[in-house]
């Protein structure tokens, strides 16, 4: 009897699943945010942003809510006397912005910002957790989307670009992949082509990181027209969308130096280029051309006609977007720590990454062959391509690692759902608790999180604990207390640390030199070149020239290790010795100040 019952209370509440499958939708995002804010909440009332890109996108809207004009982008505080040419565009300022000015009036300027930043990411979680359910209920099982959201509530790479504060433009460019995916599983083809067509187009509004899985998308797309004919429809609403959203996205939201020849960005290069392929796809989607190697054969001759376009065009773009010079790359960019490969990281940070897309890619692959006498066999080729492609660039640059986990969600639901049922029916109540668990920490990435877990060597921890100890006080120096001591000062501008400079402008009146953006290289290699030099004339040049009246430095911050260790007789070593020259008078702080502030006398 009780066997019985509980099968019959399994079998409401599955069925409850299906059908009440939007209620539930809520009921996850809203524990999720529940979860995201109580996890955060610390770093939420001090407004901790802790990465440059969530500090300079604030700035930014500050910037335009301080009377800055829609279209000027530029950022007059960092890189004087011009100011920063920022590559970005207003579409993610426009919810932080709203809240800004909604909830001023009744809690102030500050709190109104802590508001704005927290809440902010977590919007970009809804469509891309809605899309994530579609998806699933479309491609595996309409009650299977449970199991999807279990794993990315472990994805934690990917999770992270919806925390609060998180405000950059990341999260955003996750959901819009998401919501493309959807649109390739919709059986609609109309509303599944147009849906992905205007999310691909406001992916690329926003920036290119994902172009590469954007133009693999569209080509999906295009191949399921050369296959089947009846998919015409499917190409034809994703170009119009992607023509459209494209050009409304380039004359709504791009800056005034945005609409130049810019390789970075939804510029006139990219925008040309879109709108001729949106142009071949939709006529060759109205061709009446009979057998799909004809089909293909007009599609590989579309897709080679946008290819001497762009190459005839634009040779200038043919390499890397960011155009940076030798000198640039040498002694800033390849010092990135996300455009490094995955494999240079610690071994426990790069299992934990790529443990979710490499079971994701299998379970995808999987799925593919299972359905491929199906017509979800197109749409699991497709979610197999795109997650082997981000978990491929992983071995290229560890950024990509939260559009693989986010694609490798797919592949383990997939495998999920075949397994977990098994096991939960199981007669034996080890495989029924003991199994399911095993399986699902497997599927999910957490066997790597308990991997990591291992006891690591007393000498490593040995080291870890000195590095923890010596980060402590630099870490103070991005804090609202010590920045709010340099906030008394009246207004300058600061020849200071290349990753400290966001931080700087966008929480004190100040003005800094360089921030860590490609656009920026001429400002970045300029301090580069201060703090490595042996001679201190090369910062007082720096400074003239930039009208930098103060010089801030923030001992044992992560910058100032590399001019430590690769420049051991330059400026910052010798100013951390003592040997101040002569145009440099201290200005004094309070005696807990983790900073170092000069005033140049001359």
């Amino acid at each position: 009897m009780q066997d019985r019952n509980d099968a019959q209370f399994e079998d409401r509440l599955m069925d409850w699943i299906e059908r009440r499958w939007r209620t539930v939708f809520w009921l996850m995002f809203l524990g999720a945010c529940a979860y995201l804010l109580y996890y955060r909440w610390g770093q939420v009332r001090w407004l901790a942003l802790s990465d440059t890109d969530d500090n300079l996108r604030l700035a930014e809207v500050k910037a335009w809510l301080g009377g800055q004009a829609w279209f000027d982008l530029r950022q007059y505080k960092l890189a004087p006397p011009g100011g920063l040419n920022v590559h970005w565009s207003r579409i993610v300022d426009l919810p932080i912005a709203a809240m800004i000015l909604a909830f001023r009036p009744l809690v102030g300027e500050f709190t109104a910002e802590r508001i704005a930043c927290a809440v902010a990411p977590l919007l970009a979680l809804a469509p891309a957790l809605w899309a994530i359910v579609l998806t699933v209920r479309r491609t595996i099982h309409p009650r299977a989307y449970p199991i999807a959201f279990a794993v990315l509530m472990c994805a934690q790479t990917t999770l992270f670009m919806w925390m609060p504060l998180r405000i950059d433009h990341h999260g955003w460019q996750l959901a819009m992949l998401a919501l493309v995916v959807a649109g390739i599983a919709d059986r609609h083809p109309q509303r599944g082509g147009a849906v992905a067509g205007l999310a691909t187009a406001v992916s690329l509004g926003i920036g290119l990181e994902l172009i590469p899985m954007m133009a693999v998308a569209g080509a999906s797309i295009a191949l399921r027209w050369a296959w089947d004919r009846e998919q015409a429809g499917r190409l034809r609403a994703y170009a119009v969308a992607l023509g459209g959203g494209c050009a409304l996205a380039f004359a709504g939201f791009a800056s005034y130096d945005n609409r130049r020849m810019m390789c970075d960005v939804l510029s006139p290069v990219y925008l040309s280029t879109l709108l001729l392929t949106s142009a071949l796809m939709l006529g060759l989607s109205l061709a009446a051309i009979r057998g799909p190697w004809r089909r293909l054969a007009a599609l590989a001759a579309a897709g080679a006609a946008i290819a001497v376009f762009f190459a005839l065009s634009f040779p200038q773009c043919l390499g890397a977007p960011e155009s940076i010079s030798p000198e640039l790359k040498l002694l800033w960019f390849d010092n990135i720590r996300e455009v490094k490969p995955l494999t240079t990281k610690p071994w426990r940070d790069a299992l934990q990454t790529a443990w979710l897309p490499l079971i994701g890619t299998a379970g995808a692959i999987a799925a593919f062959w299972q359905a491929r006498r199906t017509e979800q066999a197109p749409v699991w080729a497709t979610i197999a391509l795109l997650s082997l492609l981000a978990t491929a660039g992983l071995a290229w640059q560890s950024r990509f690692g939260p559009q693989a986990q986010l694609l490798g969600v797919y592949g383990a639901a997939a495998l999920g759902w075949r397994l977990l049922p098994r096991l939960l029916d199981s007669a034996s109540s080890l495989v029924r608790v003991g199994g399911t668990l095993v399986v699902f920490f497997a599927l999910s990435g957490q066997v790597a999180q308990f991997v990591a877990m291992i006891p690591k060597p007393a000498k490593e921890v040995r080291k870890e604990k000195a590095r923890a100890e010596a980060d402590r006080q630099p870490r103070r120096c991005t804090t609202l207390p010590a920045l709010a001591q340099l906030d008394r000062l009246p207004a300058a501008t600061m020849l200071t640390f290349i990753d400290l400079g966001p931080r700087l402008i966008a929480m004190t009146r100040h003005s800094a030199v360089a921030g860590p953006y490609h656009r920026n290289g001429d400002a970045i290699l300029d301090v580069q070149h201060s703090f490595r030099a042996t001679s201190p004339e090369v910062a007082h040049a720096v400074m003239k020239r930039r009208g930098a009246t103060m010089l801030l430095l923030c001992p044992g911050m992560a910058e100032s290790t590399i001019y430590k260790a690769r420049a051991p007789h330059g400026f910052y070593t010798q100013l951390m010795d003592g040997k101040i020259p002569g145009w440099l008078e201290p200005v004094e702080l309070p005696g807990n100040s983790p900073f170092r502030l000069w005033r140049r006398i001359d």
